[in-house]
């Protein structure tokens, strides 16, 4: 009977991707938890500042006319993302939080167009308007949750955002599972159901599999 560890993702990983996991002797399980719906985007306008918390949210964009000046963002793969679609990426930071504080520091005076989706986290937004610093929203895109049910539990589960987890534990529980997650946003999401929580030191998949393998092939 084979009793090694198994993996659930909650997201489709890519081939290369997976190849982090092949031969660890680790199980291994995926599905969607989310879909993303990209909205229609009707702004003409040039905007000066844009911030971009996800790569979704550039996806979103990346095919409309805008024309924009300076981006702001989260994540190295967001900034890359950016880039690689000819965009100027002034700031980048780990998590939104950081991201506001360089933006209150440095740009107090600026006006931000925050790309996002619709369920967008607060802190950002929040974090500029209690420091006076002028921000408009623009939904461009929608996550929806995919629930699935499981008639077992896993050893690991890979969370990479806080959608994943309201996705899964909608019809699962966490658990003795531990939480492998991107980032600490989704793993204060994580924290509602499980003490049980790994945290990734880098925001990216390939991270967060890396810390999950380490763990089950350490001992």
């Amino acid at each position: 009977m084979d009793t090694s560890p198994t993996i659930l993702s909650t997201k489709k990983l890519s081939a290369t991707q997976k190849e982090l996991l092949l031969n660890t002797g680790l199980g291994f399980v995926e599905y969607e938890a989310i879909t993303i719906e990209i909205l229609e985007i009707t702004i003409k306008h040039t905007v000066q500042n844009a911030i971009f918390t996800s790569k979704n949210a550039v996806k979103a964009i990346k095919n409309s006319r805008m024309v924009i000046s300076n981006c702001f963002c989260v994540g190295d793969n967001t900034k890359k993302l950016l880039e690689e679609n000819g965009l100027n990426v002034v700031e980048t930071a780990q998590n939104a939080s950081d991201l506001a504080k360089i933006i209150i520091k440095k740009y107090k005076n600026d006006s931000f167009l925050f790309f996002c989706g619709n369920l967008r986290r607060d802190e950002l937004p929040d974090l500029l308007k209690q420091n006076n610093v002028e921000i408009k929203e623009q939904i461009v895109y929608k996550t929806h949750l995919k629930p699935n049910k499981f008639i077992r539990s896993f050893d690991g589960i890979l969370f990479f955002s806080p959608s994943g987890i309201q996705s899964y534990t909608s019809e699962n529980k966490i658990g003795e599972s531990i939480s492998f997650c991107i980032g600490n946003t989704t793993a204060s999401e994580a924290k509602k159901h499980t003490d049980n929580i790994i945290v990734a030191n880098k925001p990216t998949v390939e991270n967060v599999i890396v810390q999950a393998v380490k763990h089950f092939t350490k001992k």
